[in-house]
Formats: structure tokens, sequence, C-alpha cells
């Protein structure tokens, strides 16, 4: 549901910390765990107010009920500061997506789109306060919303179901239609007015819109039109380019010289026109791999004109257009370079930009309409994202602030050290990548690799924040092992030629360009041959799977994920089949090549014809949806391995998933059954986890209280004769907390003459304040250490641990049976009263309770607990009340003690 503004702005304010306070960054930070890669906190899509003095941006956050990852809004006001950092609400929260966001001509309100109601409405949300407004709903869908003027909404849809669907419908025809140009039903671009809630169609495409852009002042229209349900992905005829005069409603056909699509269409300040990328290739037959390039459209004179980079290797990340001027970003092989060009008339000149060393780090996110303000991400492969917002002159940045924090869990997480290498690779090229050291690495001592090779191939690994769960360098690091994430031939960021030479010779200049960098490694003294692995996703895992055919006692592990293995099948049955492996493979598969009756590549370039000589543990992840790599490729992998019965081979199938996995479950599954794949083969290290002991059982409960000290039966550390309580480390550098309450027998080491029943040594102490803190005292005596009691704050936070253990803990609401009520626990404490026996239980027999990176027990029961002003927790005979968090007045307390 949608949250009232002025409720969620004190939600936003309200500041979790840890549980203590840390002054300074842990000398041994908290180890990465697949949980952490799935709960990394991004923002994304920011969008500037016209007076940019706002940003609306988006969280993606993990929504376990729904399996799935869903995006909120955020509303950071730039004129506003509290505690030194720009006061940011958060807008909208639930379980449904929120998207889209657009802001009104005035910056009073914002129009969104939502995943509620089947995606089909249209919000609105006033930014000072109030619900979200649902302003009109449509049948046929809402998607691409973009602000016309104001009192205008542009957006993408249909005009309805045909006679021949709505009878498929009523017939319960549920056949998937794959291309069918006979009916093919359009999307259209709509414009909707604000104030007349009226709806009317604005283009008259015969064939589905592809992407479409207004200009600021809303005179303009570009929009793409395809021919081909696939396209260019399926070496098909490239989409139509329209522009639209939406004064005179008039349109034209541009840009039809261009052999490869239109994308990224971004219009200039002053309306004169817009630039926008396309692709280049030495042989652009099938729209295969190439170079990025920036032109400008210029609507008076009807010509595109390419932007002059003075960069021979193309665009890397995307381009933002800036007033009427563009700030690029550059390839720069394993970093981008961001470059600013000053538009005059019909030429550009080169500026660098004014960021300094973070240059090559850098990213933009947005820039304000008037290109006064850019909000831009910093990371490095060791370094987690981070946010800023500067002024914007040109070139020139100043003022440079942090916009937004974010990851406040995962500050004290490891952070691997890596960096750039370089070594020469096939054709004596310089091949680029990112090496992760290990965790505890010491120069001269070999270590065990990993490879993580990209997918694309057209992509790149450059020098920034990479884990997800499909590449985690930060848990294999935490192992002691090197991770290699090498830009092999074919990549992205690299050049033209470098792109290009995998063309018709897919595999030789990759496989070399790998193992010479393990040569390298090897050679370096860093790592052990006897101890590689390799992993990756789709193209990763292509090479992964050939790596291990060609070397097949190279790698102790493979973890493949969607690849492919078998190249005929994969042309039939592939997405973008034709375009991809003609361009790599040269053609088709009946082509023929060198006077054979068919193509040749086809059969020797694939792995399955190979699979024999495979030797290495293979895990196999494939999605059941696949189309870029074919769901059944991994059948045939799995086949292949299990006929052949040389390796060990594990498949897992995840239903309902396409190429990329979305469901949280199975990213989850994925990283833990490699992460246990990699520890078997590569370690000889059976997995930790026993299949049959479940997590909360009472057995799992004794095992691991098996983990605290004890002496002769008796819980406790024994020093210098003495039986003292034992204490576990919250957080590096910070304070111990006793891991259970102080025992009677512990107590009796402090006052002799202390006597209780025999059997209950290891039940907790009773006793008085005064006797509490003189028994601090005399442990900080017998030890030469610090202890004490908790301090005010200290007990605060522990009694809000308390409470929220409570249900597992030996309070009276566990002795009542039922969910128990204040009324009828003051009834049921005048029938305690009369008991003869204790409710009290040996410590540690409740649930263990989590503590930062500590386990202690009976927080929430057995007994209460001082402080160093008062006593905080329950004991057995107390009622926890869940409204209530305040410290009961207990008459059963006892002591957990502090070490400084």
């Amino acid at each position: 549901m949608f949250k009232n503004l002025s409720s969620l702005l004190i939600i936003s304010l309200l500041y979790t910390g840890s549980f203590f306070a840390q002054t300074e960054t842990p000398k041994d930070p908290k180890l990465w765990t697949p949980e952490d890669i799935i709960n990394t906190e991004y923002l994304s899509n920011p969008v500037f107010s016209p007076d940019g003095t706002m940003v609306i941006w988006s969280k993606r956050v993990p929504v376990k009920k729904k399996d799935r990852f869903i995006a909120n809004l955020y509303l950071t006001r730039l004129n506003v500061k509290e505690n030194g950092r720009y006061l940011t609400t958060q807008l909208t929260q639930g379980e449904e997506n929120d998207y889209n966001p657009v802001f009104s001509e005035d910056g009073k309100a914002i129009y969104f789109l939502s995943s509620r109601d089947k995606g089909k409405k249209l919000w609105k949300l006033s930014l000072y306060g109030g619900e979200a407004e649902e302003i009109e709903e449509f049948e046929n869908g809402i998607s691409d919303l973009q602000l016309k003027d104001k009192t205008t909404l542009l957006f993408t849809s249909k005009d309805g179901k045909t006679l021949y669907e709505q009878q498929a419908e009523e017939r319960k025809d549920d056949v998937e239609v794959i291309e069918d140009s006979l009916h093919w039903q359009p999307s259209h671009i709509y414009a909707f007015d604000l104030d007349k809630k009226q709806t009317s169609r604005i283009t008259s495409n015969e064939k589905p819109i592809g992407s479409f852009e207004v200009s600021h002042n809303g005179d303009w229209l570009y929009f793409t039109m395809t021919r081909s349900l696939s396209y260019g992905i399926d070496a098909q005829k490239d989409p139509y380019s329209y522009l639209v005069n939406l004064k005179t409603n008039t349109k034209k056909q541009i840009l039809q010289d261009f052999e490869f699509p239109v994308n990224r269409v971004q219009f200039t300040a002053d309306n004169s026109g817009f630039y926008f990328t396309s692709d280049y290739a030495s042989d652009p037959k099938w729209n295969g791999a190439g170079i990025t390039e920036l032109y400008f459209y210029d609507i008076a004179s009807a010509k595109a004109t390419k932007v002059n980079l003075d960069w021979e290797l193309g665009l890397g990340g995307g381009y933002t257009v800036s007033g009427n001027d563009v700030i690029a970003s550059l390839a720069n092989k394993a970093t981008m370079k961001l470059a600013y060009y000053t538009k005059k008339g019909t030429s550009w000149s080169k500026s660098d930009f004014d960021l300094g060393e973070k240059n090559d780090h850098v990213s933009v996110n947005a820039v304000s309409d008037e290109g006064t303000k850019i909000l831009y991400t910093w990371s490095t492969a060791s370094n987690l994202p981070e946010y800023f917002i500067a002024d914007l002159k040109k070139n020139k940045v100043s003022d440079e602030t942090v916009f937004i924090s974010l990851n406040k869990k995962l500050k004290d997480k490891y952070l691997p050290k890596s960096e750039v290498i370089t070594w020469k690779g096939y054709n004596d090229d310089e091949v680029t990548g990112i090496l992760y050291y290990p965790k505890d690495y010491e120069p001269g001592k070999k270590y065990p690799f990993m490879l993580n090779i990209h997918g694309g191939p057209m992509s790149q690994d450059i020098d920034e924040w990479m884990d997800s769960w499909a590449y985690y360098p930060s848990i294999l690091t935490q192992k002691n092992m090197f991770v290699l994430m090498p830009n092999y031939h074919g990549s992205t960021n690299h050049g033209l030629e470098y792109a290009e030479a995998i063309k018709g010779n897919y595999y030789e200049p990759e496989l070399e360009d790998i193992t010479k960098a393990i040569d390298k490694l090897a050679a370096e003294g860093k790592i052990d041959r006897d101890q590689m692995g390799t992993m990756g996703w789709s193209n990763g895992a292509i090479i992964s799977t050939m790596l291990t055919v060609k070397y097949p006692d190279m790698f102790k592990v493979a973890a493949p994920g969607a690849g492919d293995v078998n190249w005929t099948s994969d042309y039939g049955t592939c997405q973008f089949g034709v375009s991809f492996d003609q361009s790599y493979f040269g053609g088709a598969p009946w082509d023929d090549t060198d006077s054979l009756p068919y193509n040749q590549n086809y059969l020797f370039k694939s792995p399955l014809f190979e699979i024999e000589k495979i030797k290495t543990p293979t895990i196999i992840f494939h999605g059941s949806e696949d189309r870029a790599v074919p769901r059944d490729q991994g059948w045939e992998y799995y086949r292949g391995l299990q006929q052949v019965g040389k390796t060990p081979v594990k498949f897992l199938w995840f239903p309902g998933q396409p190429h990329g996995l979305g469901k949280i479950t199975h990213q989850m599954r994925k990283m833990k059954e490699e992460i246990a794949w990699i520890d078997t083969y590569l370690f000889n290290k059976k997995p930790e986890d026993n299949e049959a002991l479940k997590e909360d059982s009472p057995l799992a409960t004794l095992l691991k209280l098996d983990e605290a000290s004890m002496h002769k039966g008796l819980f406790g550390d024994f020093t210098n004769g003495k039986l003292l309580p034992e204490v576990v480390l919250l957080k590096k550098d910070s304070i111990s907390l006793g891991r259970f309450e102080v025992t009677n027998a512990q107590f009796k080491a402090f006052k002799p003459d202390f006597s209780f029943e025999a059997g209950k040594e290891n039940y907790p102490v009773v006793t008085d304040k005064a006797s509490a803190e003189a028994y601090v005292k005399w442990l900080s005596e017998q030890t030469g250490d610090t202890y004490r009691l908790p301090n005010a704050k200290e007990a605060e936070n522990l009694q809000q641990k308390a409470a929220k253990a409570a249900k597992d803990q030996n309070n009276l609401n566990h002795w009542a049976g039922y969910e128990l009520t204040p009324e009828d626990a003051a009834l049921l404490e005048e029938k305690v009263n009369t008991l003869t026996h204790s409710l009290l239980r040996p410590v540690g027999s409740g649930k263990a309770v989590e503590l930062e990176t500590a386990t202690v027990y009976d927080l929430g029961g057995n007994v209460a607990e001082y402080s160093q002003n008062a006593n905080y927790d329950y004991s057995a005979y107390d009622y926890a009340d869940p409204f209530n968090q305040e410290p009961v007045k207990s008459k059963h307390i006892g002591i957990r003690v502090v070490k400084e």
C-alpha cells in the first residue's frame, strides 16, 4: 500500500544503528554471505525535478513473501538538510513494484506506474503529503510514461483485443504464437489529458512501437516501429525511425541509412535535435559485434552527424545530455573514462571531465534539465558504490557532496583487494582483467585460483563493484583464493578489432587469452595450478565448458550456468541464434565451408561432440524458460556428462526462469549450491551443513550450546583456579558480553559461603544489586580486565532484543501455553506465587539469540538482569508484554557481565 508522506518522513529519519556503537572500522570485518549479496542496495533511475531541487529515485528490495525483487520510490530534497545529509523520504512501500516516476511540470507532484492492479493504472502522489491517488485505469495496459506538457502525459499501449483474439480466448486456446505477421497487434503511443481525463492515439503505426522520446518543449516526438518481432537480434530488418511534429501532427521517416539500430535517443535542451547511439562493425551483415558511436540529428536540416569522440575505442557506458552538450562515458578497456563534448554548430570540442582520480570509476546517473547539477556513482572492484551530487558547469564539477548513503549494514564487511592487470594474449594483443586477491594474502605463497568469466561475449569486466548472484568474488576470496575476471577477445571496451577477433574464430582467441593469464599468474608464484576452477554465466559458461574440454586435467571444478554445448540445436532454438551463430561461426549450419556440404564450425566447435574428454566435476545451472541460451542446452550438457560417466555432475533446473534468475530463492540456491560444489571439489572439504539437521530443531539448539565453554560439566571459563563467566566479543575492538547469565557455581567462586540446591550449579544466580556490583568488581580484580554491568544505553538495546526474543524464552508467556494477555498475566501470577517448584531452568535452555557477531542465551527469559541504573529483561515469573518493551519490576534478578 502507499503510505502517508508525513508518517514516512518520520520513519525515514529514524536511525537504526548497530547494537553497540562502533567508533572506527573494525580490524576483523564480517564475512560476506549469499544473503548479503541479495540484500545489497543500489540507487537506480534517478530523475531531477524541473527546478533541480529534488530527485526521485528507486531502490530495489527483496520481498521474501513474494520471492522477487520490487522497487520503492524515494524523494531527496537538495534544498533541505538534516544532520548534514539531504532530507530523503520513502514515498512508496509494500510488496508491489513502483516505477517510471515523472515529475509534474510545476514539481509539486509525481506521476508513476505500479504493478498493483495488474499494472494498468496511472498514479499521482503529491509531494506535500497524502495518499497516492489513482488517476486512470487503462484496460489495455500502460508503459513508458513521459511528460509532454503540463496537462499531457504520453505512454504506450494497445487498442484492445481483436475479434480474432477474443474468440481464441473464448475457445480457451492457450497456443503460444511465436510469430504471425497477419495478426500482429501493434502498440501505439497515446496521449492522456490530465484535465479532461481523456485518452487519444498519437501514432497510427501498423507494427509495434519499439521506443519513443518526446522533446522538452513537447513539440517533437521520435519513435521507432519494429519490422519484425525479433528484428536485429534475429538478423532481420532493423526498426524504422520516425519524427513527428506534434504541433502540426506531421510525420516523416528518418535515419534510413543506418545499418545498425538507433538507440538511446536524448533531445537537447534547446529542442533543436537529439543525440543517439548506433553501432559500427566492419561487416554489419548480421548486426554482429562492433563498437558504439554517438550521433546528433539536427531537426532543421534533417541530417545526422557523427560526433567526433576523438577516441578510437568508442562509447563504453553510454552518454548523458547536459543542456546541448554531452557527457560521454568512453570505453577504456578495464575502466570507463568520462569526457565532455561542447556543441558548436555541427562540431564538438572535447574536454577532460573534472573529477580527478575518480574520473575512471564514475558513472553518470542523471543531469538536471538546466545542466547545473550532476548525480553520479563512484565504485571500484574493492569498494561498494557511493552516490554523489555536485554542481556542474560544462566539464567542471564543484561542491561535491554525498547524495545518499546506502548499505549501512555492509559497512563493516570485508572488502577484497583488487587490481587491473594486463598480459599478452591472442595475436600478442594486450588483454585486461580484474584480479582479486585472497583475503589473507601473503606474498610468495601460492593460492587456489578461480576464473569468473563474463557473458556476452559483447560485455566487459571493469574496475567497479560487481558482486551478484552470478559472480561474487567477495565470497570466493574469503576462501583464500585468487579470482580473475578476464576481458577475453570478443569483449567490448577494447576496440573494434578486438571485438571482431572471434568472428568466424570462436573459442580460439578466448581460450588462448585465458590460459596465458593462468601462465602469467603461475609464473609470478601467485596461484597453485593444482587447485584451479572456472565458473561463468551465459558466454562465461560456454568458455568454461570448452576449457574443460580442451584442458581436461587443468581444472578441479567447473560451475557453468546457462551455457551452450551444441551449436546446431542452438541455431534453431535460440532467440537470437541467427544473428549470433552466423556472426561467430560464419554462416548458417547448412552453408558450404571449404567445399564441405555444411558449415563444419557447428560440429567442430560444439563441446557436446567432445564431451567424453571432460574430467572436471561440473555443476550445471539452467532456467526452464531460457531463450537466450535455449533451455535444452542444459539437458544436453547434463546427459552427455551423465552418460560418459567420467566425472561427478549435478544439474539444477530453475522452473519458470529465463536467461537470468529472477527469484530470490533461485538466486540463493544457485550461490549456495555453487559454493558447496567448489568447497567439495576444489578444497576437498565436505559441506558443513547436515541435510538431516533442521536449523531450529532441539538437536540444533543443543549442538550450538556445545560451543560454549565448560569445565567439568559447569558452564564458564576456569581461570586461575576460579570458575568465571564466558564472554563473547560483539565486534572487533568492541565490548564483550556474557554468553550466559552468571550461574550459581560461578557466583560461589566469588562468595564461598553462597549456597544453592544440589544439581542447580548451572542455574542462573538470583541476588541483590549490591552483590551484583561487588561480583563484577571482584571479576576485575581476579583477571586484571575491566568487568561491569551494562550501562543505560546497552541495557536499553538488550531490553529491545529481549522483547523480540521473548516468545522462545523461559518467561511467564511460555508457562501459560497460550497467547497471554495482560489481564490473564495478572491472574496467572497469583497462581505462580503458590508454586513450591522453581520455574528457573539451567542457563542455555532457551533459544540462542544473535547479537552482532556473537551468540548469547537467555535474553528474554530465565532471570531478569541488573544494569548500572536499574534492571532489564524478563524472568521466568514475568509477563513479556509484546506491546510494552519497558523493563518489568522483577523479583528474580541475576547478572550478565560486560567486559571492556
